[in-house]
């Protein structure tokens, strides 16, 4: 079955109404409409990257009716790189890839917020690379093994 979100007794830190607002002030959108489009395709293709605890951990965190954009994607088998899920995002909106660039910051910079910062650690280490700087953090280069 599918993660739902459930409520949880600590009230998420911005409802669903500051989240787009929060939104459409980092995007710039003209109207609030514009930005809930947004939010609803950036969290999704956000839930066909994210399995497991933080899948659900995140949509803990969020307005519900953004937990309910994450979790209804049902994630990918193949996770793709921050770049390839611009490039994703894209193609599924039919926006040019600095678009979804742009709209992948606006609603991740509020996502930010919510998750906090051990929680957003977690997501990162399960993403492949390429994702910090989507969320408005430094890329850090994961150690590779030595050559033999």
């Amino acid at each position: 079955m599918y993660d739902q979100p459930r409520a949880h007794s600590s009230q998420t830190s911005m409802t669903f109404e500051q989240m787009l607002e929060r939104v459409r002030y980092e995007g710039a959108y003209p109207t609030r409409e514009r930005a809930a489009v947004v939010v609803r395709q950036v969290l999704a293709a956000l839930g066909r990257q994210l399995t497991g605890n933080e899948r659900g951990d995140l949509a803990q965190c969020l307005p519900v009716e953004a937990a309910l954009a994450l979790t209804a994607s049902v994630p990918d088998g193949a996770p793709l790189t921050g770049w390839g899920f611009v490039k994703d995002l894209a193609a599924r909106t039919g926006a040019t890839p600095a678009t979804a660039r742009w709209d992948t910051g606006a609603v991740l910079a509020a996502v930010t917020r919510l998750a906090g910062p051990d929680l957003l650690a977690r997501i990162l280490h399960q993403l492949p690379d390429g994702y910090a700087l989507l969320f408005g953090q430094a890329e850090l280069r994961r150690p590779e093994p030595a050559a033999a």
